[in-house]
This record gives structure tokens, C-alpha cells and sequence, in this order.
């Protein structure tokens, strides 16, 4: 019998990909969102609930009626320029919000909780690549928000015996092979479809924030997962709260750090095109270079990223890009 998962934030980027391999998996994903960022025609897999995070009465419903064995945690304002600007949005938002989840699932009994973190907890590390044992130390109200909600899932398996798993991962690309679902913000923050769009001439050009960062070619470098990769860590890591093996947070990368002219002359290759582009100045609170480790989840989760090349997730994001769906 299929089982239902809530899934909050199931209509944005990565929710929709994690439900479709959630229904691949055999369970019923059910997503729950607000639409203020993602998009019911991603919602293709199960039921979907409209509602807020600070709404608790909707949230209690939703348990109620649906009964999940388990809560996948993606809701959330995630814009680092926004969080620096407005702290007090991220923190009313994301961290109020996920108490509002978190005292919900408790008290439907639902204790199977796993949430989307972000190695944006960690800050600055330059030359490192990041793992679990990693001291945080965020920049902005979007890592510190993500860590306090790291720090309420301890004490809420103290309490009451919440089992949790936490993924810690920076840069999501590419999409669904199948073309069902892919990526589409409004407005477009991401690097991948900001280039795609310029490639296209759907944008005059991609503006690089920042070239003097003391890096090879003057750009910030970050580690890329594939978002069908990264989905599947999540799957399995409910499959590990299932099988009742403890919580535990998981780092999820390739540890191989691309900085953004990098990430563009990979686009170029792919696509054959040429990217225009222009300098803009650095975003505060953009750290120089963040690589993720994923010896941990590959050795207790047997998890293996195999589409996360450059190659392969700006193929899979062109192939969406093109295929026209993300304008709807």
C-alpha cells in the first residue's frame, strides 16, 4: 500500500523533482505549499494542500487528513541578496514557519522528519571541503536561519523522540530527464538558467557578481549536485529513518568546486552557443569558495551522485530550457 509524505515547498525546483522520485519510490507524495514561489503545474504526483507554514491550523489538518509516515522539509525563502537586505523576513519566515511544522508533525505523531539544510551554515571556508564535522559560522540570515533550524530538530528528538535526518548541500542543478518537471523561478536567481536564459536571448546578459575574488579567474566557486541526485539522497534518507537507524546529518556534493566562468564555458560547450556577459559588483554575504563532501552519505546511505557532472546537469537543464515548459 502506497503511504503518503508530506512534502512542504513540493511545488518549487527541488520539491517537485523529490516527489516524483518519492512516487517512484512506492510512497504518495503530498505536496504542501503556498505557491509564493512554486508552481501548481509542478504538482503532478499526488494531492496538493495550499497552505502556509504560519498557519498551524492548516498544518494540523493536513496531518489529519493525509497521515503521513514522514515530512520532507523544503519550504523555505532561500535568496542570500534577500537575506542580507531583509534578516528579519528570513528569520519570521523560515525559522518560525519550521517550528510551526515541527510542533505539527509532533503532536499528529508523525516522527520521521527530514530537512533540506544548505552549506550556507558553514560561511567562509575557503580551501576546505566542507563535511559534518565542519564548524559553522554562517554569513547570512539564510544560513543562520537553516542552522537554528538544525539546532530545533536536536531538541525536538530530545523532547520527544523526532528522528531527523539533515542534508547539508550548496548548488542544485540540472532537471528531470524525463522533461515532467525542471527548474523555474520568478524571479531567476539561479546561475545555470540565468546563462541558459542569456544564451537564448531571453535576457540581454548574465551579470557575473564579483571578479576580483582571489580565486584562479577572479569568481566565486561552488560544488553542483545534480537535482535528480540529490532527491534520491532524500528518498534514502527516509528510507534510513524508516528502518529506524537514528538521526544523522549528510553532506551532499562531488567535492569539485566550479566557479562561475567555469560554470560558463561548460555552457558554451554544451550548447554551442556563446554567453554574453557583463561584470557586476560581489553580493554581500557571497562566500569565496564552498565545496561539499559526501563520503558519509555515499558509505551509510549507498548514495552516488552519477549524473552530477557540469556536463550532464547543463545538458538536462538545456534539454527543459528548451523543451519551453518553464515559461507557463
Amino acid at each position: 500500500m502506497s503511504q503518503n509524505v508530506l512534502v512542504t515547498g513540493g511545488a518549487g525546483y527541488i520539491g517537485s523533482h523529490a516527489c516524483k522520485a518519492l512516487s517512484q519510490a512506492g510512497y504518495t507524495p503530498v505536496t504542501l505549499d503556498n505557491l509564493s514561489t512554486g508552481w501548481q503545474d509542478a504538482v503532478k504526483f499526488g494531492p496538493f494542500v495550499k497552505a502556509d507554514l504560519m498557519d498551524r491550523a492548516s498544518l494540523d489538518a493536513a496531518f489529519a487528513e493525509y497521515q503521513p509516515v514522514a515530512v520532507l522539509h523544503f519550504a523555505a525563502l532561500s535568496q542570500v541578496g534577500e537575506a542580507m537586505a531583509e534578516p528579519g523576513k528570513y528569520w519570521r519566515n523560515n525559522v518560525s514557519g519550521s517550528l510551526n511544522l515541527i510542533e505539527a508533525a509532533v503532536a499528529a505523531g508523525c516522527m520521521n522528519f527530514v530537512f533540506s539544510s544548505t552549506c550556507a551554515t558553514y560561511g567562509d571556508r575557503d580551501g576546505e571541503v566542507l563535511d559534518e564535522n565542519t564548524p559553522q559560522a554562517p554569513l547570512n540570515a539564510y544560513g543562520a536561519s537553516k542552522r537554528a533550524i538544525e539546532d530545533m530538530l536536536i531538541d525536538f528528538e530530545a523532547a520527544y523522540g523526532l528522528r531527523h535526518v539533515i542534508f547539508r548541500y550548496f548548488n542544485v542543478a540540472g532537471a528531470d530527464p524525463e522533461g515532467e518537471v525542471g527548474e523555474f523561478h520568478r524571479p531567476e536567481t539561479h546561475l545555470i538558467p540565468l546563462i541558459l536564459d542569456a544564451v537564448d536571448g531571453k535576457r540581454a546578459a548574465l551579470t557575473i557578481h564579483g571578479t576580483d575574488y582571489p580565486t584562479e579567474d577572479g569568481t566565486c566557486i561552488r560544488d553542483y549536485v545534480h537535482v535528480m541526485d540529490l532527491v534520491d539522497a532524500h528518498v534514502k534518507g527516509l528510507e534510513w529513518l524508516r528502518a529506524d537507524k537514528g538521526s544523522q546529518v549528510f553532506c551532499l556534493g562531488t567535492g569539485d568546486g566550479f566557479s562561475v566562468r567555469e560554470v560558463v564555458d561548460a555552457t558554451r560547450h554544451v550548447t554551442n552557443r556563446q554567453v554574453p556577459m557583463v561584470d557586476g559588483p560581489r553580493r554581500g554575504g557571497d562566500a569565496v569558495k564552498l565545496v561539499c563532501g559526501s563520503q558519509r552519505a555515499k558509505t551509510d546511505l549507498g548514495w552516488t551522485p552519477d549524473r552530477s557532472t557540469m556536463k550532464q546537469m547543463i545538458a538536462d537543464a538545456w534539454r527543459w530550457h528548451q523543451a519551453g515548459d518553464y515559461q507557463k
